[in-house]
């Protein structure tokens, strides 16, 4: 059986979404110090979301660095790098690469396809829901999550934007050649800055992660690049096994 564990792996750990981190961590104790949230920064928020909410075909890259903090307290970096095609409403390639693996994920608006290209295995299972639907199933049914996810929650009401417990607006910085805002967020025990490109469209160009509940403070550090105007074709969605290759079962979390 192909556990999704071992189907991902540590690539779509690290590129998890801050909100979804947010939300998991155990709340900090009362602090006599009251936070305060901007209005602008959140409306920032929801802006942004709302510009990736209107892109109908897209690619989108991440490169990633993480840390792991040792029993003792000296941290070690990991890399890792995804890919995503999209052609709302229904269809999805991403292809994730660390040292450790590759792994794909394929959605033609009627199968979702998970592969390990070195391991000549696939994972298949039917589906015909949007993208947003798509990810909360496979995330809640068989533990498997796309990288960055929030791509599709930004901008719908699933963004938790109620939960922030700190925003402010922190300046402006380049990012490459493009002018950005820098925003910075704190919620529960997880601290997060997102840099968003400033004008009518709004993309985020760059997302830093903090854990505080590790006294390390471990950080996530990803950036982020967009084609607006991608030339692939719809054929690249539909999966197609590779000679050799064998199909597995992807195992739903309720299964004991």
């Amino acid at each position: 059986m192909l556990h999704t564990k071992l189907a991902l792996g540590l690539l779509t750990l690290a590129l998890a979404a801050p909100f979804a981190q947010a939300q998991s961590a155990a709340p900090e104790p009362a602090k006599s110090v009251v936070s305060s949230v901007n209005p602008e920064a959140i409306q920032a928020l929801k802006a942004m979301g709302a510009h990736l909410q209107s892109l109908t075909r897209f690619q989108v890259s991440t490169e990633l660095t993480g840390e792991r903090v040792l029993s003792d307290g000296q941290k070690l970096q990991h890399a890792a790098s995804a890919d995503i095609d999209v052609h709302r409403p229904n269809m999805l390639r991403a292809k994730m690469v660390s040292p450790r693996a590759v792994r794909e994920i394929f959605y033609d608006g009627k199968m979702a396809t998970i592969s390990i290209p070195a391991q000549k295995a696939y994972s298949t299972v039917e589906f015909t829901g949007n993208l947003g639907e798509l990810i909360t199933k496979l995330e809640e049914k068989y533990g498997v999550e796309i990288p960055m996810a929030d791509m599709f929650l930004w901008g719908t009401p699933a963004a938790p934007l109620d939960k922030i417990e700190s925003a402010m607006n922190a300046g402006q910085d380049f990012i490459d050649n493009d002018l950005c805002e820098h925003y910075a967020f704190r919620q529960g025990n997880v601290d997060w800055q997102i840099w968003i490109t400033t004008g009518s469209k709004p993309l985020p160009r760059k997302l830093v992660i903090t854990n505080r509940s590790d006294e390390a403070r471990p950080q996530s550090v990803q950036y982020f690049d967009w084609n607006l105007k991608p030339t692939f074709k719809d054929s690249i969605f539909k999966f197609t096994p590779p000679k050799g290759a064998t199909a597995v079962e992807l195992r739903s979390l309720e299964k004991k």
